[in-house]
């Protein structure tokens, strides 16, 4: 599979005013996500994780109890592609 080509800014500027909640922060998407106790935390880091391996895009993330910290980030391109984009789009919607 062709991996996807850098966005440009302009790009990545539009698609996050349709994908509430993340920022760009040090050149990579960025967001917290909070849950209700760490199960919660947990079950949503579990199903991010089968969508992750379909794409073949794995992100930089954290747990600490109830709150994951996500950074998304296309490392052989070195920077930010559709491919950070889907994956943003998809834990927006796993996590409700």
């Amino acid at each position: 599979m062709a991996r996807p080509q850098r966005l440009e800014a302009e790009t990545i500027e539009a698609a996050l005013r349709e994908i509430d909640a993340w920022q760009v922060k040090g050149g990579r998407l960025h967001r917290e996500f909070v849950f209700a106790d760490f199960k919660a935390a947990f079950d949503f880091m579990t199903r991010v994780s089968v969508v992750a391996e379909e794409l073949d895009h794995h992100p930089d993330w954290s747990n600490v109890y109830n709150r994951v910290r996500v950074d998304l980030y296309t490392h052989d391109v070195g920077g930010l592609t559709e491919l950070d984009l889907k994956l943003a789009r998809a834990m927006n919607r796993i996590a409700g």
